[in-house]
C-alpha cells in the first residue's frame, strides 16, 4: 500500500515514520522542496533513536520505503491513503484539498491532521467528499498511538473503517469521534485540563513548577495505563456507581467553580514564559524537545513490555 503525506513539518515527518514502519510506501511532498530534505534527515535521527530504544528493528527498511516527491501529483499517484499536515488554517486546507482530489485516486481515503478545524469546513465544497475526514494525531504520533477519526456528516462509514484499518496496521491506536465537536476528544480533555491549570497559576495558588508535578508525579502515573473513567471505577470498592455516590456532590460544586470561574488573564502567558525559560533557556528548547521524545520511547517501550508481562484482566 502507498500513502501519501502533503506538508513534513513536524507531524507530517512523524506520521511518515508511522506509515513506513507500518510497511506501508510512503511519499512524502511538501511545497518548500527544502522542507522534505530536511525532514528526511530528521526521520533518519529518529529512526535511530527508535532502533536504539528497541522500538523498531531496522530503520534502515523503514527508511527506504520514505520517498520525497517534487510534486504533488507524484506524491498522490497510486497512494491509497493521503495525509494532510499543513497550517491550521481551514482556508489553506480547503485549497490544498480541492487540488488533492483532482490528483487523487478516485477511491484514495483523504484525511486532515487538524487539531480542530471540523470536517464539514474543510471538505464540505469537495465533490467526492464522502472519503473525507480528519485523523488527529497526537503530536508526535510515530511515540504516541491515538488517533482521531471524525466525519462529517458526508463522510461514509467505509472511510471510517478504512481508516481504522489502516491505522491500526500501523501499530496506531485509532478512536472514532462520533459526532463533530472543535477540538474532537483529545483537545477538548487536554483543554479543561490546561484552562484549569492557567486559573489556579493565575489565581496564585500554584507555581507552574509544581503544577507540572501534580501531574507527571500523580493524575499521569495512572492514566498512562488508564483512563479517567476506568480510574474512578477501580477507585471505589463497589466500582464507578459507588464511587459516585461517594465523590459525585463534590465533583458537581468543583464543577460548577471551575464553570464560574473569572477567565485567566491575558498576561499569563508572560508569566508562565518567564519561569518556563528558567527552567529551560530557549535555546535549550530543542534538547529538551529531543529529550522528551526519548522519555516517550522509553515509556513506549516500558507499556509494551508490561502489557507482555502483566495481564489486564483476570
Amino acid at each position: 500500500m502507498k500513502a501519501a503525506i502533503a506538508g513534513s513539518g513536524l507531524i507530517g515527518r512523524s506520521w511518515a515514520v508511522v506509515f513506513a514502519r507500518g510497511g506501508a510506501e510512503v511519499s512524502l511532498w511538501d511545497r518548500d522542496p527544502g522542507q522534505v530534505s530536511r525532514a528526511i534527515e530528521t526521520i533518519a535521527v529518529s529512526l535511530g533513536d527508535m532502533a536504539e530504544a528497541g522500538l523498531i528493528a531496522d530503520p534502515a527498511a523503514v527508511q527506504d520505503r520514505i520517498k520525497p516527491a517534487a510534486e504533488l501529483a507524484e506524491a498522490l499517484d497510486g497512494a491509497a491513503h493521503v495525509q494532510e499536515n499543513i497550517a491550521e488554517l481551514a482556508a489553506p486546507k480547503q485549497a490544498l484539498f480541492a487540488e488533492i482530489e483532482k490528483l487523487a485516486s478516485p477511491d484514495a481515503v483523504l484525511a486532515s491532521s487538524t487539531s480542530a478545524i471540523m470536517p464539514s469546513i474543510i471538505f464540505s465544497t469537495l465533490k467526492t467528499r464522502e472519503r473525507c475526514l480528519v485523523a488527529h494525531p497526537m503530536n508526535p504520533p510515530h511515540l504516541a498511538p491515538i488517533v482521531e477519526l471524525c466525519g462529517a456528516a458526508f463522510t461514509s462509514p467505509d472511510a471510517i473503517a478504512r481508516t481504522r484499518d489502516f491505522m491500526a496496521g500501523c501499530g496506531m491506536a485509532p478512536i472514532e469521534v462520533k459526532r463533530e465537536v472543535e477540538g474532537f476528544i483529545l483537545n477538548r480533555l487536554q483543554l479543561a485540563v490546561l484552562n484549569e491549570a492557567f486559573r489556579l497559576i493565575a489565581g496564585g495558588y500554584v507555581t507552574a513548577a509544581d503544577l507540572d508535578r501534580t501531574v507527571t508525579e500523580g493524575l499521569a502515573l495512572r492514566w498512562s495505563f488508564m483512563g479517567p473513567i476506568e480510574t474512578i471505577d477501580l477507585n471505589a470498592p463497589d466500582g464507578v456507581d459507588d464511587y459516585l455516590s461517594r465523590y459525585g456532590e463534590t465533583i458537581r460544586r468543583v464543577g460548577k467553580s471551575q464553570a464560574s470561574a473569572p477567565d485567566w488573564p491575558a498576561d499569563i502567558g508572560g508569566q508562565l514564559e518567564a519561569e518556563r525559560r528558567k527552567a529551560v533557556p530557549r535555546d535549550r528548547l530543542a534538547e529538551a524537545q529531543a529529550w522528551r521524545d526519548r522519555r516517550l520511547m522509553a515509556l513506549a517501550r516500558h507499556k509494551a513490555e508490561a502489557e507482555r508481562k502483566i495481564s489486564r484482566r483476570t
